[in-house]
């Protein structure tokens, strides 16, 4: 109820143009640049890098592997889709809701949140830098010294970067004194709240989708809702013999929908918004239904 208040809220916004023509860029850009890094280096600093050492996560590793691969190939072969944007539909299809939805399905369903914080980490660590370099790669390709400018992205992109130091401050042990934590924790505050406005705010600049727009959306809800808990439950049933609650768990996570990351790349990059922006409504609408026939199942 939060996510479609909030995201309703910024609907209404863009709508009577409330905030002016630029809100939606503006309010993606400040989540990018300064929310989101803040609560992903808080976050990241209190995990434990140590956590992703278990067969749980490995069956939530490949199952997502596997399905971005399956995004990345769809977007090519089947819409021809430029690489960049072949990246953000990779994403839409398979990089889960880890934070404002995650943790409290985790908190009233698992009555645990160590196993979507460690399926946070992988995603952070392993997944999100992949998707940026492959953005980049695409948008950069006309500067010279790509490679350098690959081997400077955790210093150039804010997201890499705070997750890094977050990981850092995790694997030393250290412990931040309350003056750096707490304006990082207030500005945290605001990265769900402004990713979801945002999205609200695009929403007012839909247009109509041709035949091929729907079925390519279509597509990545289904490899999102459907296919991905499918293979998270065989993959961890029948190749590394999981079962009761950490089987649960898995299959969970891996059907959580996509996360509003997907919008808010696409957003900062200037790529097409409308197609993450639409994979993460329908999936978040969708898996109200998905992960209460899970629980049901699994529970």
């Amino acid at each position: 109820m939060p996510i479609w208040t909030i995201t309703a809220f910024g609907w209404g916004a863009g709508r009577f143009n409330l905030l002016g023509d630029q809100a939606q860029q503006v309010l993606g850009r400040f989540a990018f640049t300064f929310a989101m890094p803040s609560l992903l280096f808080l976050t990241m600093a209190k995990s434990r890098p140590g956590e992703l050492a278990q067969p749980g996560v490995a069956v939530f590793a490949l199952s997502l592997l596997a399905v971005f691969g399956a995004g990345l190939i769809a977007s090519r072969r089947l819409f021809r889709r430029k690489k960049a944007e072949q990246a953000i539909g990779a994403m839409a299809a398979s990089y889960v809701n880890s934070a404002n939805l995650g943790i409290p399905v985790a908190v009233h369903v698992l009555h645990d949140t160590s196993f979507i914080v460690a399926a946070a980490l992988f995603q952070m660590l392993f997944i999100t830098p992949l998707i940026l370099v492959l953005i980049e790669l695409d948008v950069r390709r006309g500067a010279g010294r790509r490679w350098l400018r690959m081997l400077q992205l955790p210093v150039r992109n804010p997201v890499v970067g705070a997750s890094a130091a977050g990981v850092a401050v995790a694997a030393l042990g250290l412990r931040l004194p309350d003056e750096v934590t707490s304006p990082l924790t207030i500005l945290g505050g605001g990265a769900v709240p402004a990713a979801l406005f945002a999205l609200g705010l695009s929403l007012t600049a839909r247009a109509a989708a041709d035949p091929g727009e729907r079925a390519e959306r279509s597509l990545l809800v289904a490899l999102k809702i459907a296919v991905q808990p499918l293979l998270a439950y065989a993959l961890g049933r029948w190749a590394f013999g999981l079962g009761g609650h950490e089987l649960f768990a898995v299959v969970l996570c891996a059907g959580l929908p996509t996360a509003q990351n997907a919008f808010i790349f696409a957003s900062e990059y200037r790529l097409d918004i409308e197609l993450p922006r639409d994979t993460v409504l329908l999936s978040t609408l969708l898996s109200m239904a998905s992960l209460s026939l899970i629980a049901v199942l699994l529970g």
